[in-house]
Order: C-alpha cells, then sequence, then structure tokens
C-alpha cells in the first residue's frame, strides 16, 4: 500500500476503458493527479484508475511515482512502438497470486488437462466442437487452414487487396494497408488481454496453444476474441484508405468495438472457462494470499472475478 493513501478499491475490469495511447510527454505524478506533461509543460490528466492499460509509444518518458500510481491502481503500462506495434516490455500491476500460477501450470504440464484446454479454446473461437482424437499439433493445423479461410472470406468482403498475412518487424512501412492495419489492431487486443490476464492472478507466458514466449497465453486469450472484434474492423479501415495514418484510425475503431461488444466485461470469466476445461482441481488460496488485482464486488459473484 502507498504511504498515506487508504487500502485501494479498484474499479472492477470490466467496467474500465479498454486502452489509451501516449507519445511524446512524460508520464507524471503531479498534485496528486496522473498527466501527460508534452515539451511545453501542458498537462493531461489521464483517468489511470478506469482505464485497463496504457500503450506508451515512441518519445514517452515515464518517472518513478507514475509506475507506482498505475501498479497502485491495476492499471497495465505496456511500451510499444510507433503506432502501437512490437510491444518491448509491460508492467505488472499487482495481479500475480501463487494458487492461479500453479493451476495455471499445472493444466500447461498435463497433456490430457492441456488439450482439453486447447480443444475449449477453438470451441469458442469457432462455434463447434473440434474433430476428436486429434492432437494439439493436428489442431494448429485444422486451425491455421480455418484462419487463412476467413481473412480472405473478410477481404472479399470489404473489397480489399489481400494476398496472405506478412508482418515484418524490421520494416513495418514496407507492408501494404491491409496487414499494416491488422498488426495495429492485433496490438491493441494483445493489450487489453494481458492487462486482464494479469488482472487475474495469471501468467502471460504460460500459453496452451502458443508456447514459449513472453506472451503466449495472450495470443491464446486473443485468438479466442480476434476475429469477432478486431480483425473485421481491420479490413474495415483497410478498405476506406484514410488519408494520414492508418493505425490512429484503427485504434479508435478498435476501442469502439471494444466498447460496444463489452469484451472486457467477458474476457476474465472466458480465460476461467478455458481453463475450466481442464478439469483440474483449482487450489485453495493461502491464507495470506493477497486478492487479485482488481476483484468484482462480491454479491455480483461473476466466477471470473474471485477474490
Amino acid at each position: 500500500m502507498m504511504q498515506g493513501l487508504p487500502p485501494p478499491k479498484p474499479i472492477m475490469m470490466k467496467e474500465r476503458t479498454s486502452m489509451v495511447f501516449l507519445q511524446y510527454g512524460e508520464l507524471d505524478v503531479i498534485d496528486g493527479a496522473f498527466v501527460l506533461v508534452d515539451k511545453t509543460g501542458v498537462r493531461t490528466h489521464i483517468p489511470v484508475g478506469s482505464i485497463a492499460c496504457v500503450m506508451l509509444e515512441t518519445g514517452t518518458r515515464v518517472t518513478h511515482a507514475a509506475v507506482k500510481l498505475a501498479a497502485y491502481v491495476g492499471c497495465l503500462l505496456i511500451w510499444v512502438g510507433d503506432g502501437g506495434v512490437r510491444v518491448y516490455a509491460a508492467g505488472q500491476p499487482g495481479g500475480a497470486r501463487a494458487d492461479r500460477l500453479l493451476y495455471q501450470a499445472k493444466l500447461a504440464l498435463d497433456d490430457v488437462a492441456r488439450l482439453k484446454v486447447v480443444r475449449k479454446m477453438y470451441e469458442i473461437r469457432f462455434g463447434e466442437k473440434p474433430p476428436e482424437r486429434r492432437s494439439i499439433e493436428q489442431l494448429r493445423g485444422i486451425e491455421g487452414a480455418r484462419v487463412r479461410a476467413m481473412y480472405k472470406m473478410l477481404a472479399q468482403k470489404y473489397r480489399v487487396e489481400w494476398t496472405h498475412r506478412d508482418y515484418d518487424v524490421d520494416n513495418w512501412e514496407g507492408g501494404d494497408r491491409a496487414n499494416r492495419c491488422l498488426s495495429a489492431a492485433t496490438s491493441c487486443l494483445y493489450g487489453v488481454c494481458e492487462a486482464a490476464i494479469l488482472a487475474a492472478g495469471y501468467a502471460p507466458a504460460i500459453g496452451f496453444i502458443h508456447t514459449g514466449k513472453p506472451q503466449s497465453f495472450v495470443y491464446d486469450v486473443a485468438d479466442i476474441m480476434k476475429f469477432e472484434t478486431v480483425v473485421p474492423i481491420a479490413f474495415k479501415v483497410a478498405a476506406k484508405k484514410p488519408d494520414g495514418e492508418v493505425e490512429r484510425e484503427v485504434r479508435l475503431a478498435c476501442r469502439d468495438i471494444f466498447r460496444e461488444t463489452k469484451m472486457l466485461e467477458k474476457l476474465i470469466p472466458t480465460i476461467e472457462d478455458v481453463l475450466a476445461a481442464g478439469e483440474l482441481p483449482k487450489p485453495e488460496p493461502h491464507e495470506e494470499a493477497v486478492p487479485v488485482a482488481i476483484p468484482n464486488e462480491e454479491s455480483i459473484g461473476d466466477a471470473g472475478h474471485r477474490s
């Protein structure tokens, strides 16, 4: 707890604004307010306690006080490149819990339980159960074919020229409009998914379909949501051929679709739902365990927000 302040009462994840992008300024706490100060000294107040994650773009500096306050209220800070693409680092707003981490790791290390979790992810994503007696590698192959078909279908729907998914982190401007829009859109989705994972007390790195990367579980969760949210948005923006940076248009559209679909309200219950499919008992929290970072009120009783 921060000295001199009452115990935190963070706003529930499902009631927060999904994200905000900041650039070219210093993020600080001045006169008790969380502000971005530009080179001329103008302050822009940021309601940090009601935001799921803050994306820090090129030219942003952050003070110790700002990082401390963001962690205190459960807001995830993510350092990204121009346009919100290429995630470099992310903070952790006090969400990790030993019982949740052990449960997640136990599911990932048990071959039978892991396959059940993967099958549940595909069932939610595609609206039908995957074929029986298939390994995770075989399911990846089925998923890849379906995803390529969905990209092609959406490109035809919005009349966007499309060949294949192509993204070179070292040559961002070299990508075509559709791929740039998709990269910007998925970056937005990854941010809010990571914020939800951390808020629920789990680890972004312990994935089930994706493995071996710092955000493996983020990619797993984002894949469940992306074709009903950000992918259609990306193709829609690409089809408009907006003047200026397409990345800004994509970010604004993603913010709107997150609000319209109430995605933050769905994320943590969805995470709990897919993990429960592994059918392993969830360990009881230690008596000294700290509650999850952003709990719901007890009267609401959502499965994804247990304290």
